[in-house]
């Protein structure tokens, strides 16, 4: 087996060779079979789906896309969450609203992004799938990356959907001669080697040891059957873990380390398609459903079922699960008698590595420390921005996108920039976030500090809000009564502190949408301004009342939640200030 360097040198030549591919495309048509019938995006609310479709546009005036292709978001049925299992199934439904049975026909790229990105709010308001990447001129944001991963895909195709997430990266190198087709009945899923631990937050597929190698680029091999997020003692019991090549060495330890030349790996899930027989199935099957009242996981749901070893003992497991419907046993049940005995084909990749970026820290890890990704991808510390000799010397670790930083100013090694300008006094901390901003005052950001600004439009008015997090606060931690509030942490300090120091009454109109959920994300706490230079002043003022204890009252403002900030968006003057910047670039170049 070649030497994890080797392997990886392998992967970024590969991937260079597609941006190459998709490069070419961008701004012209596509040739029929050369690329997607149709690019669906999922949005999980009409607000979303509007800052996608606004989004999509500017891309296709300004000529970053291929042509030629239907470019769709579908917005989730309103009322309660259907996860992205009932996601996929809406989609097929808005397919076949819209194109009648043409659409079985179609090769389908369904990205699925209607999440709110609490654990990474810099993409909150504009979506994951909208996440800019250091490296690219203009900047490619993930959409185009993932178009251009999969831009060999189509061309080797049956007509089906291609499922895929909108915060991971498949990165992988196949011999010269393999193709990755996509061509058989059922379902096809792609399989990476990967350590135990990365199994336990991932699907494993139980694959027959004698019917692939663990050698050379790809195998095509099926699934006997596929375990979801299971715990390392029931991948060894169902014979998911297998032996690398022929590779002797002890593991390593289970930190951000490289991990390929570990002895032990299980086979781990990432994108996957549907033939377009099975998507007629499914597509009955949720028309019969009427309205679904339960989140359906597309991977734990759709994937559980398959194979001959499947069982229904998943369907009534719903340790995984945020909220447990009653309905969810019934809809799983059902799902399994329909998708029982389908065949789940996998394609072992044995070169290919899969990259999260879902969290703060993950972002962080990847954009700015020496990660393989950095490497594979090409990723700058200064991409498509302006950064005069004068700002002081940027580390290496840096990332700065799309941005203008100002003679002066000091960014702290570990720390990412996007769509901000930054004046000439500011000084960035380590590891921190800055997203959206503009800052033109004389201030020094503290390390680990997550500070993202958004316009916001209350009647008819044009306000801005910016919040600010250490980059490790929970947004997703939530306490039901009032008296619990204790236990929420702002930058490391009790939360009930925090709104002492600020003047901010406890109070049920503290929390937004008369939340039954009660944490920093509904938290009514950040001030609506009328500049945005104004908002991010105040916010930081905010933070640096908790770090030095002294009070700085938020009296007299009007304060938004989190949660308000995204119903509220002005998704037009955000784009306006990142045009703005853009076309300062452009005339300084």
């Amino acid at each position: 087996m070649p030497a994890a360097g080797e392997r990886s040198a392998a992967r970024r030549e590969a991937t260079g060779r597609r941006l190459a591919r998709f490069a070419a495309l961008r701004g012209r048509a596509a040739r029929p079979g050369e690329f997607w019938d149709v690019v669906a995006v999922t949005a999980a609310d009409a607000e979303q789906a509007l800052a996608y479709r606004q989004q999509l546009a500017e891309k296709l005036s300004r000529r970053e896309l291929p042509l030629g292709v239907r470019y769709h978001v579908f917005v989730d049925p309103p009322g309660p969450k259907i996860g992205n299992g009932g996601s996929t199934l809406h989609v097929l439904r808005c397919l076949e609203d819209l194109y009648g049975d043409k659409w079985t026909s179609f090769i389908v790229l369904l990205i699925h992004s209607g999440g709110y990105s609490q654990r990474l709010p810099n993409a909150s308001a504009l979506g994951k799938i909208f996440t800019a990447l250091p490296f690219g001129d203009p900047i490619y944001q993930m959409l185009e990356l993932k178009l251009a991963m999969y831009i060999d895909f189509p061309s080797h195709m049956k007509p089906g959907i291609l499922v895929t997430c909108s915060d991971d990266i498949e990165l992988y190198s196949t011999g010269v001669t393999e193709t990755i087709a996509f061509d058989k009945p059922g379902f096809t899923a792609l399989a990476h080697p990967s350590d135990l631990t990365v199994g336990t937050t991932h699907g494993v597929f139980v694959l027959d040891p004698s019917s692939f190698s663990g050698r050379g680029g790809l195998e095509y091999t099926s699934c006997h059957h596929f375990l979801h997020k299971p715990d390392i003692e029931t991948m060894r019991q169902c014979g998911a873990v297998c032996v690398r090549g022929n590779c002797s060495q002890p593991s390593s330890s289970g930190d951000h380390n490289d991990s390929e030349m570990d002895s032990e790996c299980v086979y781990t899930d990432s994108i996957f398609y549907i033939d377009h027989s099975i998507a007629k199935q499914l597509l009955t099957f949720y028309k019969q459903m009427g309205t679904l009242c339960c989140e359906i996981d597309a991977y734990g749901d759709f994937l559980q079922a398959l194979g001959p070893g499947a069982t229904q003992d998943y369907t009534k497991n719903t340790s995984n699960v945020t909220t447990e419907e009653s309905q969810l046993v019934e809809v799983r049940q059902k799902l399994y008698s329909l998708l029982k005995g389908t065949a789940l084909n996998v394609i072992v990749l044995n070169n290919s590595k899969f990259y999260h970026i879902g969290t703060t820290q993950e972002y962080l890890f990847h954009f700015t420390s020496d990660s393989k990704l950095k490497f594979e991808l090409d990723l700058l510390s200064v991409a498509f921005s302006i950064s005069s000799d004068k700002a002081k010397t940027l580390d290496q670790s840096t990332s700065i996108i799309q941005s203008i930083l100002e003679p002066g100013c000091f960014v702290g090694p570990g720390s990412v920039i996007e769509y901000s300008r930054i004046g000439p006094e500011v000084s960035v901390g380590k590891s921190s976030i800055i997203s959206g901003s503009y800052i033109n005052l004389k201030v020094d950001i503290p390390s680990n500090c997550f500070l993202s600004s958004l316009s916001v439009k209350i009647n008819n008015q044009v306000k801005y809000v910016s919040m600010v997090f250490s980059v490790e606060d929970d947004l997703k931690k939530s306490v039901k009564l009032l008296s619990d509030i204790h236990s929420l942490q702002f930058f490391g300090v009790s939360f009930l502190e925090c709104l002492d120091l600020w003047g901010v009454e406890v109070s049920d109109q503290l929390f937004s949408n008369e939340s039954t959920r009660l944490g920093l994300w509904t938290a009514r706490i950040f001030p609506a301004c009328s500049t945005l230079s104004e908002s991010v002043r105040l916010s930081l003022q905010m933070l640096n009342s908790v770090q030095h204890m002294s009070a700085f009252k938020l009296n007299g403002f009007k304060l938004l939640s989190v949660e308000e900030m995204l119903t509220y968006k002005d998704v037009e003057d955000m784009l306006k200030f990142r045009k703005q910047i853009y076309d300062e670039i452009l005339l300084q170049r």
